[in-house]
């Protein structure tokens, strides 16, 4: 029986979510909603029989940019040509708009394929960091969204107003701090309590020496002493070398890769968001 694509409901892209987990992927507890709310078209499943089997995404930040993720097919219908066909379709929503991807470096051929080039890598940090309040560090406030997204968007090259808009929305898994310095919001972070330990992205930040200071402050309060991840670019050399001189590890590393011309990132994104929407 041929597999039914279609766009996914909530519950969909919950289940979404729940396979990245058992992939080992660690998604955030607040996720479905924030990563739906995004695009809610650009969730995507294919059905046999009724059955979810397979899904992927692909969100629409702009008129100029779409990232793809949670390419995902349930282990007994691999190798069947479901994935790929789903893949196909769901990369139809993105129309002429470029899109990025975080694949695993075994796919880079694959991705290729479908017009994909290599444009870097990002590398998942895992350890424990100290919590610490600093004193131009604060939550971030409903005043602060025009500097945030304007600091976003320099950031990454491209603007996400709908994403980021829900990415920093209150949730009680999920909240963000800004660095304001002389009236100044030079840099925020956003934290988020996952299956497993607290995920801090994305870090905008002027150095690697703020960038810590936001992911320290956004820990505080924290209960305990939780696994903290953090994922790089692979132009954060720097905050790379901090966060090793304090034990973390890299765990896990992706190719970035895109299809259309490259956004051009500035020197202050420190840590990207998240690997399924960029």
């Amino acid at each position: 029986m041929s597999a039914v694509m279609r766009v996914a409901t909530a519950a969909d892209v919950a289940r979404m979510l729940d396979w990245a987990a058992a992939e080992g992927w660690n998604p955030g507890l607040g996720d479905a909603a924030a990563f739906r709310a995004a695009d809610p078209q650009g969730f995507f499943v294919a059905e046999v029989e009724g059955a979810p089997v397979a899904a992927i995404s692909v969100v629409t930040h702009s008129d100029e940019i779409a990232f793809l993720g949670l390419y995902l097919c349930h282990p007994d219908h691999r190798g069947q040509g479901i994935g790929y066909a789903l893949w196909q379709h769901a990369l139809a929503h993105a129309g002429g708009r470029t899109v990025g991807l975080d694949g695993v470096a075994a796919q880079q051929a694959n991705y290729a394929k479908s017009g994909f080039v290599l444009a870097g890598s990002t590398t998942r940090y895992s350890g424990r960091l100290d919590p610490a309040a600093d004193p131009a560090v604060r939550p971030l406030r409903d005043g602060d969204a025009a500097a945030v997204a304007a600091l976003d968007g320099a950031a990454n090259g491209y603007a996400r107003p709908t994403f980021l808009s829900a990415w920093l929305a209150p949730d009680p898994t999920r909240w963000s701090v800004v660095l304001e310095e002389e009236g100044t919001i030079g840099g925020f972070a956003t934290a988020r309590v996952c299956r497993e330990g607290i995920k801090i992205g994305p870090v905008i930040a002027p150095d690697a020496e703020a960038a810590l200071r936001l992911a320290r402050a956004a820990l505080d309060g924290a209960e305990g002493l939780p696994e903290v991840m953090i994922d790089l670019p692979e132009a954060s050399a720097d905050l790379a070398a901090q966060l090793q001189a304090l034990g973390f590890a890299p765990t896990f590393a992706t190719a970035r890769m895109y299809r259309g011309p490259a956004p051009q990132a500035g020197t202050t994104l420190q840590a990207i968001a998240t690997m399924e929407l960029g």
